[in-house]
Parts: structure tokens; sequence; C-alpha cells
């Protein structure tokens, strides 16, 4: 082996590498000290308060000069809230990211059981609620009080933040809408609304957010709602109207507002061509404040699915008038199935959100016979429901004459016979008469019922009306969209239509929240939840 020859150059540049080496453990130590030095240049001391306003404020750099010095990234306040509860309420999304890398829980709560999600509502942040939805927080999650995301968005009075749930939360848009009657927000009324919530929602004791609104004194809610098509003729449980209840709750200016006598148009039947319009007209003009960027997919649950969304530029662009749905093609099917809710980031998994319907319990199967099952789905999507009622009430039938009643300021009574026109409208007597019928109301026993079919001699429209039943300007429907076209039709109970492929769809029951549709070959029912214009 050649001896290595030193010289005083070599020796001093060993000399100086063992230094170096033996300086390592030292430089170990350093950076904690180091770290929490440059936290003081940057204005933080290495405290809890001041970890918080790093990740509340989007200071990143300092967030990671924090974890150097050895602080935990779980610490939490006196409330329970961790660093990503604190950038959740500052809106700090590149702190919420940074978190989320290091792998915090996305549903971490605090002692009031909020989530970083609610606290986004709360603070009415909506671009960073539309994050944490996007990173997978859960929708449907339930605070101490029982508030989910959506509901604390309507108490705060959050349009916004209600706009990024409201897709998340199908399931809970009419419940959310009777809270924001009470809480009296228009912007959030609208929003709502918009997303496929209905004004002919009810509690169980029968009252409609219109009554809500007015008898907890919300009057430019109230006249919203009425504009929107919540009627102030609908009655309670009780029989009280929207005015009776503000009358009650000592609010004259609503009631006088609700009170108003019964006009020409408040006493008229509209065509289905008439129907059509203004349904189209409603989604048109919803639709022209924005259409919402789509989210995360809804889950389906048993015996429902949800249709595509139409393109915003195909729903915009098309121009034809909505038909009935009766005997048109559409679109191919949609090939749907029941696969398990994937994996969220920093969730469990993605959540249900239909709530079972009792009406579909005949098709009802196990959960995991459902599993993995395709199926066809009917091409359309469910954008406007509508219904009006017209403020007469049929009380009885004797001989050849009816007696009704024209509610308003100042209810009447009167009698009519066939041919003559009903007080104050274009509306004719064309029969009255009795007649056998069974219905739900008597359980499906025979009954006789008084009946009276009127005419409107403005609009050609005719309806039946029958005592003990609201009466109608025209009967429930639905408009709903081609999802592959754009192309609008209007739906009712009884309707047969197609899908290009050749499979035929019966609509079994249009509700004000959803449609349910059969499968003609097969019997399979499914249901199309109310979207809304922007949904």
């Amino acid at each position: 082996m050649r001896a290595m020859k030193w010289t005083a150059k070599s020796y001093a540049g060993a000399v100086l590498l063992g230094v170096a080496l033996l300086g390592v453990p030292a430089c170990k130590k350093r950076p904690a000290q180091a770290m929490a030095s440059d936290l003081q240049q940057a204005g933080y001391k290495l405290t809890t308060e001041d970890w918080f306003r790093a990740a509340a404020t989007n200071d990143v750099e300092a967030m990671k000069k924090f974890i150097s010095a050895g602080f935990s990234d779980k610490t939490k306040d006196v409330e329970g809230n961790g660093a990503l509860h604190h950038a959740a309420k500052g809106g700090a999304e590149k702190s919420a990211e940074y978190l989320l890398n290091r792998k915090l829980p996305i549903e971490d709560r605090n002692n009031k059981q909020r989530t970083p999600l609610m606290l986004a509502v709360m603070e009415k942040q909506s671009s960073m609620t539309r994050y944490l939805l996007r990173q997978g927080a859960d929708p449907l999650a339930k605070d101490a009080d029982g508030y989910t995301p959506l509901m604390l968005a309507v108490r705060e009075g959050s349009a916004n933040c209600v706009s990024e749930l409201a897709t998340y939360s199908r399931g809970d848009l009419d419940a959310a809408l009777l809270l924001s009657a009470m809480e009296g927000s228009p912007p959030v009324i609208d929003a709502l609304t918009n997303y496929g919530a209905s004004v002919y929602a009810r509690m169980e004791d029968g009252r409609t957010p219109l009554m809500i609104a007015a008898e907890n004194g919300q009057l430019e809610a109230v006249k919203l709602l009425a504009e929107l098509g919540s009627s102030r003729f609908t009655t309670d449980a009780e029989g009280h109207t929207a005015a009776d209840l503000a009358t009650a709750a000592g609010f004259p200016e609503i009631a006088t507002y609700l009170s108003q006598e019964p006009t020409v148009a408040d006493l008229s039947l509209e065509s289905d061509e008439q129907v059509a319009a203004k349904m189209d007209a409603y989604v048109d003009a919803a639709a022209s404040e924005g259409i919402a960027e789509p989210s995360r997919g809804h889950s389906l649950q048993k015996g429902e699915t949800v249709a595509d969304e139409a393109p915003s530029a195909i729903r915009q662009a098309r121009r034809e008038p909505a038909r009935s749905l009766q005997g048109e093609t559409l679109s191919d099917a949609v090939v749907r199935d029941f696969s398990p809710p994937r994996e969220k980031r920093g969730a469990a998994s993605a959540p249900a959100t239909a709530a079972a319907d009792p009406d579909l319990a005949a098709s009802a199967t196990s959960d995991a016979a459902v599993t993995g099952k395709t199926f066809s789905a009917p091409p359309i999507v469910m954008r406007h429901y509508r219904e009006r009622e017209v403020p007469v009430e049929i009380r009885t039938v004797e001989g050849d004459t009816a007696v009704i009643r024209i509610t308003g300021a100042r209810p009447r009574e009167t009698r009519v016979k066939p041919g003559q026109t009903i007080p104050g409208s274009d509306l004719v007597v064309v029969k009255v008469h009795r007649r056998m019928e069974s219905s739900k109301l008597n359980l499906g026993q025979p009954t006789e019922v008084s009946v009276v079919e009127v005419r409107d001699g403005s609009s050609g429209a005719t309806q039946e009306w029958i005592a003990g039943v609201g009466s109608r300007a025209h009967d429930p429907v639905a408009l709903v969209e081609d999802s592959a076209t754009g192309r609008r039709y209007v739906a009712a109970p009884g309707q047969r239509f197609k899908a290009a492929d050749g499979h035929e769809f019966i609509v079994s029951d249009v509700r004000p929240n959803q449609m349910v549709i059969e499968d003609s070959a097969n019997g399979e029912v499914q249901t199309i939840p109310l979207s809304g214009p922007r949904g």
C-alpha cells in the first residue's frame, strides 16, 4: 500500500474536517432555537395564540417554523378549536391545505362539536366553505345543537354559503327554507329556492314558509315568498291563513298585505301553455343570475337517481318553449348504479343525503342487495314545481246549486248554478253534481263528494273542484329538462315518455320536492329530486 504523503495544507484540511464532524450533534440542537429566533423576527412568539394567528392569516412559512421549533400542530384553544378551525374562520386556504397535508382530520370537532366547515360557514367564508367541501368535509355533520352546516348558514344569513352547500344537502333544503322564513333573510330564501327548496313545504302542523314568515313579522320575506308562488290562501291544519297568523302575532301591516281582496287574476284558471310559459320564465330568470359550478356528486340512495346536469351553455341556448312530456322521446337513458360511497380526504365516507320515502317501501330491498346494482334512469332533471290555489272553497252541492265560499279580507258565501259566473271572476260554472269517490282521506272507502266543474272564459282552461279539497288553478306539474340537450318539458302524473334507446317511463307522481318515475318494463321505481334552476 502506498503511504499517504502529508503536507501542511492537507493536514490543516483534515483537522478542519474533523472539527466539522465533531460539531454535527451540536448543530442538530440549534434549529429549534434558531426557528424561535426567526419567529420573533417575523413578529411571532412561540405561543398558542400566535400559532393560531399564523394559521388564520395564511402565514404558512411561519407555521413551518413553529413546527420546526417543536410546536405541536394538534394544539387546541380553550374552546377546543384547532389550527384548522382557525384557518377556516379566517378563510386561510393555504393554511388549511398545509394542515390537511400534515394529516390533521378535516372533521376535527371543538367543544361544541363544530367542525372547521361549520366555523367557515358561521364566519360567512364562502370560498373556504367551497374549498373544504371539495376536500371531503361532511356537509351533513351536526353540532351539539343539532345544526348542520346548511342550517348554520341559514341562521347566520349567509346566502353565499347556502349556495355552496345546497347541492350537497338536497334532503334538507325544505327544512332550511322553513328556518329561513323565520329568520327572514330574502337573499337566503332566494338562494334556497333557486337550488330546489319548495315554497310549498310544510311543517307537521301544516304551516308553510309564508305562514312562518308572517307570524314572525318578516315583511320582506313575506313579500318575496308571495312573489315566488307561496299562496296567501293556503290554510294550516287548524284552518288559519298566513294573514290570520300575522294578526294573532301582532303584525297588522303583514296581515293587511296578505288580506287583500282576491282579484280576477287570483280567481282564474291557467291553460297548460300558460303554466309552461310561466315556469319557463321563472327558471330562465333564476338561471340568468349565474349557474353554480357543479360540485360533488349526489350519493344515490335506494330507489333514487339524479339525472346529469344539462350543460349551462345548452340550457341558455335553448329557445323552444316547454311542451308536455306526454309521448315525447328524450335522449338515451342514463345508466346508474348503487356503488358504495367513495372515501373522502380526512373523512370516513361521503354522507348519505336522501331520506327514505315511505311511498317507495314496496320497491325497497336491503342495502346489501342493491349495492353495485345498475339500472336505467330517465334522462331528465327536475327544475321547478308549480301549483296555484284559487281562493274558492266548495262547501256543498244541493241539487243543481253549489254553495261556495270566496276567501279574502271579507270572506263571503254565494250560491251558483250551471251557466252562472262566480262573482268577481271570469269563471263560468259548467256542471254541479255529486258522485261517489274513493281517496286517502276516506281510507279508500267510496264516499259521496260535492263537485263543481268550472271554465275560465279568458284562458279556456277547465277544472273540477271538490268539497274538502283545495281548489286549484291547474294541476300540480313539474318543469323538467332533458339532461343531454336542455330541452324542457312539463310533466304531470300519468304521463308516459321514452328514452332514445327505447326505455319507456311513467310519471307516477309529481311532488313539491321530487318526481316519482316508474320503468314500465320492470316496475323499477326511482325518484328525481327537485334540483332548482341552479341545481
